[in-house]
């Protein structure tokens, strides 16, 4: 039976976390990659479709390529980051499906419905999106989830060879540095946007 976190960890993940816009000079391992993906991929997805597809530019070539197809200020964040992630989405995921929701035909659920399989990569993406940002935070590290970029030219340039997976959204990731970030936005209560009936 789970417990309540206590108030540090409930700080780390929520809290007192923050999106940051850059970061300690301090790497993040590719050792980290794989345990940010361990923990992201044991969250719950719709018949576990795990439609989310993750390029980790780690490298200051891969890095400088996703910052060119960036807007804004993501650029210079992208490549003053110790890594960034592209969080795509695969819209032939039921190709998986035998595998990775074994109980039943699954697959047979999503074929011949390309406009319900894009809206379930697009949710579930996102779903797993939030989770790779829990991981994170959870792993002691911070990132900077932002949409300013090009999708169309991100697909071409890192999904190429996957035309079914489409960009969702990129994150920066790395050791937050607090000079970096504003004031915390506005958290409404409970009364603002909840109903309970």
């Amino acid at each position: 039976m789970n417990q309540p976190l206590d108030d540090a960890a409930l700080d780390q993940l929520f809290r007192t976390a923050r999106t940051y816009n850059g970061y300690q000079d301090k790497l993040v391992t590719t050792e980290q990659l794989h345990a940010i993906w361990d923990l992201m991929k044991m969250g719950p997805t719709s018949a576990n479709m795990l439609p989310a597809r993750l390029v980790w530019c780690h490298s200051q070539e891969s890095k400088q390529r996703l910052a060119d197809l960036s807007t804004g200020a993501n650029p210079d964040k992208i490549i003053q980051a110790p890594a960034a992630v592209i969080i795509g989405m695969d819209e032939d995921f039921h190709e998986y499906l035998p595998e990775l929701f074994p109980h039943t035909d699954a697959k047979s659920w999503f074929e011949g419905d390309p406009e319900g399989r894009a809206v379930g990569a697009m949710r579930n993406s996102s779903l797993q999106g939030a989770y790779f940002i829990l991981a994170a935070r959870a792993l002691g590290l911070d990132t900077g989830p932002m949409s300013g970029f090009d999708n169309d030219a991100v697909d071409k340039e890192f999904f190429a060879d996957q035309p079914s997976v489409k960009s969702n959204f990129i994150s920066t990731l790395g050791y937050g540095d607090p000079t970096t970030i504003f004031e915390r936005s506005p958290r409404p209560d409970f009364s603002k946007f909840n109903m309970i009936i």
